[in-house]
């Protein structure tokens, strides 16, 4: 016999689970398939730069105790080039709002935590997940749990399943318009097992390349250099991971950068990714199934929030009153903040980085820029609006 709910959720991660706790606190039910194990979903390393929306939500969805307990508040951060740091003070320049610096991990946990104690069911380690009937009014789920096939009846499907999952590639071939920018260059990142040497993200433009120094807490330091995309990272011993980072993070006044345990590392390439529409029929994409953003704006969980929360709430609308509106609606809605989001990853990323094939004149442009934005009140607030979303 197949199972039956109302939502059916392909994706564990926050796109999937925020929507979950929004339909459920709605009295929607919902089932979510995922792939890998709960301790795999849980312990991946990915952002951790939650916007204010993102934290205002978290509380309001009476999840974000061990946000405000553990997690770190910023209100600013450094652009650094030219060997000087320089501060936008961001909750100045936006009536007060901020950043939390949370692991996305630690988000993921507090979601997992939420659905299994409330009952709700997950289900972990399932395969060959496939959409079916999604053009129609009888959408259905197929997998494998345990070696065994089983089947969920539903109204509708959400694909939360990221770019390489299997909701996206069902859509027939031709209905999507696809935009996809892939960067000349990747960033190969680290997690140390050291105090923070900053007390606010330091972004730097260096002429060796782009760096990055954020933090995950008090003990542990994340960092960022700009790399080949396609360089083995065997290549890279920690030792000459970290006199890059003294290279790339050096001041005038002697600012200190302190190295510690290198507990984990990795090459990760940089892509900008639309598929246009998020939806066909009664299956609606979400988070990384639909759009990809280079992380140098700390944009990608946070976008996938606010698509599962436009998402959640057509949902409630068509539920309570039949009124599918918002639903018809949903894919216009999210790719107006889609493409801002997108503008504002590559207006970063392109001012910070050193780009493939520049000359002088274009590296120059970027100073130009970046001593623009650390002067102008207006140019500052557009970064800052933009960054804390």
């Amino acid at each position: 016999m197949a199972l039956r709910t109302q939502v059916g959720i392909v994706g564990a991660g926050p796109a999937g689970l925020v929507l979950a706790q929004l339909l459920h606190q709605a009295g929607i039910d919902s089932i979510i398939l995922e792939a890998r194990a709960r301790e795999y979903v849980q312990e991946r390393v990915r952002a951790g730069v939650l916007e204010q929306g993102t934290a205002d939500l978290l509380d309001s969805m009476g999840l974000g105790e061990r946000m405000h307990r553990e997690g770190i508040v910023h209100h600013g951060i450094y652009l650094r080039f030219r060997r000087q740091s320089h501060r936008i003070p961001m909750s100045e320049l936006t009536d007060g709002r901020s950043i939390w610096i949370y692991g996305q991990q630690e988000v993921v946990k507090d979601l997992i935590e939420a659905r299994l104690a409330a009952g709700q069911q997950l289900y972990f380690e399932v395969s060959d997940v496939t959409p079916h009937g999604f053009d129609g009014d009888s959408p259905r789920l197929s997998f494998s749990r345990g070696g065994e096939s089983e089947e969920i009846e539903c109204d509708v499907i959400a694909g939360c399943d990221g770019f390489h999952g299997v909701c996206r590639p069902a859509i027939p071939d031709g209905a999507l318009t696809i935009y996809n920018h892939e960067y000349p260059f990747g960033w190969l990142g680290i997690l140390a097992r050291v105090a923070p040497s900053t007390d606010e993200l330091i972004y730097t433009n260096h002429e060796r390349g782009f760096a990055l120094h954020s933090l995950r807490s008090p003990e542990l330091s994340r960092l960022y250099v700009q790399c080949d995309p396609h360089d083995d990272i065997a290549r890279w011993p920690d030792e000459r991971i970290w006199e890059e980072m003294h290279a790339r993070f050096a001041t005038e006044d002697g600012w200190k950068l302190d190295e510690g345990p290198i507990v984990e590392k990795g090459i990760t390439p940089m892509r900008s990714f639309v598929a246009q529409p998020m939806q066909y029929g009664r299956l609606y994409l979400a988070g990384d199934a639909a759009h990809i953003v280079p992380p140098t704006g700390a944009k990608g969980l946070n976008l996938a929030v606010h698509d599962v929360k436009l998402l959640a709430e057509a949902l409630t609308r068509w539920y309570e009153s039949g009124d599918d509106s918002l639903l018809r609606g949903y894919s216009d809605a999210c790719l107006r903040r889609v493409w801002r989001v997108q503008h504002f990853s590559w207006w970063m990323t392109s001012m910070l980085h050193r780009l493939g094939g520049a000359d002088d004149f274009e590296n120059q442009l970027q100073l130009a820029q970046l001593d623009y934005v650390t002067t102008s009140r207006a140019a500052m607030t557009t970064l800052a609006e933009n960054y804390v979303g």
